[in-house]
């Protein structure tokens, strides 16, 4: 077979999955994802049906097979089979105990369908994985809090939810219409209509106190997440500059990303780190106490400041506590 007969059947196959998995795709985005033309994706759709696919659509509105029409599963590469054992180890790591669950369920199904020698490889495999997190950002009260999010995404119906603010020691009840869930550092958030602010609020998943599905559906009809997401980054930031002792820069290397991490470069025996953050005198001040003896702040100058402030009170409070 030619290389160039192997790459259609093999783009083919994909598009055939990627129908089979989606309720509507469109020329476009299966062009996208091969890098091809639309008009080699009308060909390859024409061959599908050719073969006795029956596939419904046409060419600007989007493709989709009739909804009862199945093949048996495809046999799943062994590369495809080990991607399951990351998969699940992120899930379990990363997601709440209830969408963990339910995820293992799922996985342990794909299994049973895998050859004799791809299950042997899983096994053999397992203990090489370990995904070593800091802490899950969770709330273990509440172990289906994922779940009910996305519930509530895809059926359209409010959330009831009691909220632990920042410096707060009282929940606040809320009755929410969420818009999409996303991760941003360490922790997860839901985009969501507040019913009470009549606005558009983040919330943190992890100082959700209790939640519950209502019956109540969505009042109005929302923007995707995109747009949010995209509003976000148009928000200033601040450029950082920092230079740390070599003997510890790569104790920095696991929190930098959440603060802005750009680059670096080695300036005599020292680091020198470039971020951009949009909370530079809270977030990333803290932050930089942590290893401020073996690091000095290059700009903004204000950032020396808040870190002097924090220093101010902090001895104060010591002082505080010998003289008691």
């Amino acid at each position: 077979m030619s290389t160039d007969i192997k790459k259609r059947f093999n783009r083919i196959l994909s598009i055939f999955i990627q129908l089979q998995s989606s309720r509507l795709v469109t020329a476009a985005a299966l062009a996208d994802k091969h890098t091809v033309s639309t008009r080699t994706i009308y060909r390859d759709i024409q061959s599908l049906i050719g073969a006795g696919i029956p596939i419904y659509g046409e060419a600007g509105s989007g493709y989709a097979i009739v909804s009862e029409y199945r093949l048996p599963m495809l046999p799943f590469t062994r590369e495809e089979a080990l991607s399951f054992l990351a998969a699940e180890k992120l899930v379990a790591k990363y997601t709440d105990k209830h969408l963990s669950e339910q995820f293992h369920s799922a996985i342990s199904k794909m299994k049973a369908s895998l050859r004799s020698s791809e299950k042997e490889h899983l096994q053999d495999a397992y203990p090489s994985v370990l995904i070593r997190a800091e802490r899950n950002t969770f709330n273990q009260a509440l172990p289906e809090g994922l779940s009910i999010l996305l519930e509530s995404i895809v059926s359209r119906k409010a959330v009831y939810l009691t909220y632990l603010k920042p410096r707060s020691d009282a929940a606040d009840a809320r009755t929410i219409e969420p818009v999409g869930i996303f991760v941003e550092g360490r922790f997860w958030y839901v985009m969501a209509f507040c019913q009470l602010r009549q606005d558009y609020r983040q919330f943190r998943l992890d100082r959700i106190q209790s939640i519950r599905l209502t019956n109540e559906g969505f009042s109005v009809q929302h923007p995707e997440l995109a747009y949010f997401l995209e509003q976000k980054e148009e928000v200033a930031k601040t450029y950082i500059t920092i230079r740390v002792n070599r003997s510890i820069a790569h104790y920095l290397h696991w929190d930098r990303q959440h603060y802005g991490y750009l680059s670096e470069q080695v300036v005599g025996g020292e680091v020198e780190m470039h971020f951009e953050t949009t909370v530079p005198e809270e977030g990333f001040a803290r932050w930089f106490m942590m290893f401020a003896d073996s690091a000095q702040i290059i700009e903004p100058i204000q950032l020396r400041g808040r870190i002097r402030d924090l220093c101010n009170d902090s001895l104060k409070k010591l002082g505080s506590s010998t003289e008691s």
